[in-house]
């Protein structure tokens, strides 16, 4: 418990500081940082029941990327503002080593598993920004529609 409460808190404090690193401010910071950590902790409470790293990639990036449409419209901010960062604790980084590691050490079956899983959470990640953005334009357009009848 106290390592899941360890990680959470420095997804928040890694999210904060990418957030300034990209000159983020006041609301839209803390936004951001707390989307950071809700997205760990929602990676981590998934892996009490699924274990496929790769679907909890997917469905962690679609709640929060519906997590910052939401905040987009609340604070009239473009969502790439909320999505980049809060995601940013998710970014496979340690996959991306070892597949160098691996490619380094010519380790080519230690290569091709690391790159198709760093590939695969990568893909995970994208495909759950794709699926909500998709879906908030459809809804918007549907009402858009609705609204001129």
């Amino acid at each position: 418990m106290m390592d899941a409460i360890i990680q959470v808190s420095a997804a928040l404090i890694g999210t904060l500081a990418f957030g300034l690193i990209f000159n983020i401010r006041g609301k839209k910071l803390l936004v951001g940082a707390l989307g950071g950590m809700l997205a760990w902790a929602l990676f981590l409470l998934l892996g009490l029941w699924i274990p496929s790293e790769v679907a909890r990639y997917f469905l962690v990036s679609v709640a929060i990327a519906g997590y910052a449409e939401i905040f987009a419209r609340v604070l009239k901010t473009p969502t790439t503002t909320f999505v980049m960062v809060s995601l940013i604790s998710l970014i496979p980084g340690s996959g991306l080593y070892y597949t160098v590691a691996s490619a380094l050490n010519g380790d080519l079956p230690q290569f091709l598993e690391k790159a198709l899983h760093t590939l695969a959470l990568a893909a995970a990640l994208s495909l759950g920004i794709v699926v909500v953005s998709a879906l908030v334009k459809h809804a918007t357009a549907y009402r858009n529609k609705r609204k001129e009848q």
